[in-house]
C-alpha cells in the first residue's frame, strides 16, 4: 500500500517520523532509551513522497486561485495523508489525487481552526463523489479504523496509526496487588507519543491512586503538540481530548490485560 504525504509544520513532521521510524525519531527516553519502537518497522519503503506545502496561516482563510498552489505532479499511489493544509488547496487536489490512483484521504485537526467540522463533511462528500474514501479525525489520535471505509482502515492497520491500542501484561507483585510488567503498542497515536506511555507504565499497578496522573504526565512530557486552545467543537482543548484518549486507551488495556503468572 503505498502513501503520499502532504503536509506543513512541526506536527507533520512528527507523524512521518513516527511512520518511517528512523533510529533518532524518539528521544523522549534520553540515556534510559530501550529501542521500544524496534519490534515494528518503519513504513518508509510505502511512502513514494512527502511534499512540504504552504503554511495556511500565510494564505489567508479564502484563496481566489488555488492552481499556482497544487502540486504538479502527483505520484501514485493507494492513500493521501494531509496536514496542515489549506482547505481550498485540498479541494482542488481532490480531482488531481483521484488521477493519481489514490483510495483514500486520510487528514485531521490539531488546532480549532484546522478543517472545522463543516469543511471536513464537505471534503469527504466531494470525495465520495469521485469514488475515493475520506476521513478526517480531531485529533489525529481519535481515528478509528472504519469497515466502511475499507482502503483506510487497511492503511491504519499497516502503519500501526490512529486511535491508540495497547496490550498489558500483569504479575502478582504483593499480596492482591499486580504490577505491569509488559505494555506492547498494537496501534499507536500517530505521533508516536503512545509508545513512550506505555514504556512509562511498566512497574505501575493498575490500580495505584494517581495512575491516571502517570498516564497524563507521560502523555505531556513526550510532549503532545495538539493546542491548548479552546475548541468550541469538542468543548474543550484538543490537547485535553488527546489526553482523554490515551488515557481510556490504557484503562481499556488494564480491563483486558493478560497474566504472566
Amino acid at each position: 500500500m503505498k502513501l503520499i504525504v502532504f503536509y506543513n509544520g512541526e506536527f507533520g513532521q512528527r507523524v512521518v517520523g513516527n511512520l518511517i521510524n528512523y533510529s533518532g525519531f524518539c528521544i523522549s527516553c534520553g540515556e534510559a532509551c530501550t529501542q521500544c519502537r524496534n519490534v515494528r518497522s518503519g513504513f518508509a519503503e510505502n511512502i513514494v513522497a512527502l511534499v512540504e506545502m504552504p503554511d495556511p496561516d500565510s494564505l489567508g482563510d479564502f484563496i481566489d486561485d488555488v492552481e499556482p498552489l497544487l502540486p504538479k505532479d502527483i505520484p501514485r499511489a493507494d492513500i493521501a495523508l494531509v496536514i496542515n493544509v489549506h482547505p481550498d488547496i485540498l479541494f482542488g487536489m481532490l480531482a488531481k489525487l483521484k488521477e493519481a490512483g489514490v483510495k483514500g484521504i486520510i487528514g485531521c485537526s490539531e488546532r480549532p481552526k484546522e478543517l472545522p467540522l463543516g469543511q471536513r463533511r464537505q471534503l469527504e462528500d466531494k470525495a465520495a463523489e469521485l469514488g475515493m474514501e475520506a476521513a478526517f479525525a480531531k485529533p489525529f489520535c481519535a481515528m478509528r479504523p472504519d469497515p466502511a471505509k475499507p482502503n483506510i482502515s487497511a492503511f491504519l492497520e499497516a502503519a500501526g496509526i490512529g486511535e491508540p491500542l495497547i496490550d498489558v501484561v500483569v504479575q502478582k507483585s504483593r499480596e492482591g496487588k499486580d504490577h505491569i510488567v509488559a505494555a506492547n503498542v498494537i496501534r499507536s497515536a500517530p505521533c508516536g507519543s503512545t509508545w513512550f506511555v506505555a514504556k512509562r507504565l511498566l512497574g505501575l499497578e493498575p490500580d495505584q491512586p494517581d495512575i491516571r496522573e502517570r498516564i497524563s504526565e507521560a502523555h505531556h512530557a513526550y510532549p503532545c503538540t495538539a493546542s491548548m486552545e479552546r475548541d468550541t467543537e469538542l468543548g474543550d482543548t484538543i490537547l485535553h481530548k488527546g489526553g482523554y484518549i490515551i488515557r481510556d486507551a490504557v484503562e481499556d488495556a488494564f480491563k483486558r490485560a493478560k497474566r504472566l503468572d
